[in-house]
């Protein structure tokens, strides 16, 4: 799914317009981003939860060169999804399917 059609999903949701919905959107993200960069983290109950990952520094290879490089540390974003999120992607086991969650 892409940024566009989330928006037109959510504005069909909450009945508001796709301008209004785009403006929530873009407030959520970076309402998301400004937290995690602030605190460290933040929890969504039924979505999940965002936080920094810290990556310490290390030796690489260019694949080009086979040369080893030096990477250095930096920040990442981890997700963690909710139990809920995660639920709803792994439909309990014994009714039918395949129980690996995939559509056919």
């Amino acid at each position: 799914m892409t940024k566009a059609e989330l928006v037109a999903k959510i504005a069909e949701e909450a009945q508001i317009s796709q301008a209004q919905a785009n403006k929530a959107l873009g407030s959520f993200i970076s309402a998301v981003c400004h937290e995690v960069k602030d605190s460290g983290s933040i929890s969504i109950a039924g979505l999940g939860s965002f936080s920094i990952s810290k990556r310490a520094a290390r030796t690489g290879i260019n694949p080009r060169t086979r040369e080893p490089i030096k990477i250095p540390a930096s920040n990442s974003v981890k997700f963690k999804c909710a139990k809920a999120l995660k639920e709803a992607i792994n439909p309990p086991h014994g009714h039918g399917g395949s129980g690996h969650g995939h559509k056919k």
